[in-house]
C-alpha cells in the first residue's frame, strides 16, 4: 500500500515538473516572437528614417507609410533630439515599437545632414 502511494506521489511530482517546464517553454516562445516582431518593426523604421532627408529643427520623423504594423502593435513617430544644443546637422533619433501600449524595443540611431 505504501509503495503504491509513494509511486503515485513520485508520478505526481514528475507530472508537475513536466507541466511547469512546458509552461516555461511556451512563455519563452511568446517572448521570443514578441522580440522578433519588435526588432523587425524597429529595424524597418530606422532604415526609413535613414532614407528620409535630414530635417532641421524637428522633434520627430514620420513613420514609414508602407510599414505593415501587426494588430495591437504601434510604432510611434521617432523622437529627435539634437546632439548639440542647436541643430547643427547631427541628431539622436529614438525608434521604438510598442505592443499593447508597452515599449518592447527601443533603439537610438544618429542622423547626419549630408
Amino acid at each position: 500500500m505504501i509503495e503504491v502511494l509513494l509511486g503515485i506521489a513520485i508520478l505526481g511530482l514528475v507530472g508537475i515538473a513536466y507541466l511547469g517546464g512546458m509552461g516555461t517553454s511556451t512563455q519563452a516562445t511568446i517572448i521570443t516572437k514578441e522580440q522578433s516582431i519588435a526588432e523587425s518593426l524597429v529595424r524597418s523604421e530606422a532604415e526609413y528614417v535613414k532614407r528620409c532627408g535630414y530635417q532641421y529643427d524637428t522633434s520627430e520623423y514620420p513613420v514609414d507609410p508602407t510599414l505593415t504594423i501587426p494588430e495591437s502593435w504601434t510604432v510611434p513617430p521617432p523622437a529627435v533630439v539634437p546632439v548639440h544644443g542647436s541643430d547643427d546637422g547631427l541628431q539622436e533619433v529614438t525608434v521604438s515599437a510598442q505592443h499593447n501600449d508597452e515599449t518592447v524595443l527601443s533603439i537610438v540611431i544618429y542622423k547626419v545632414a549630408r
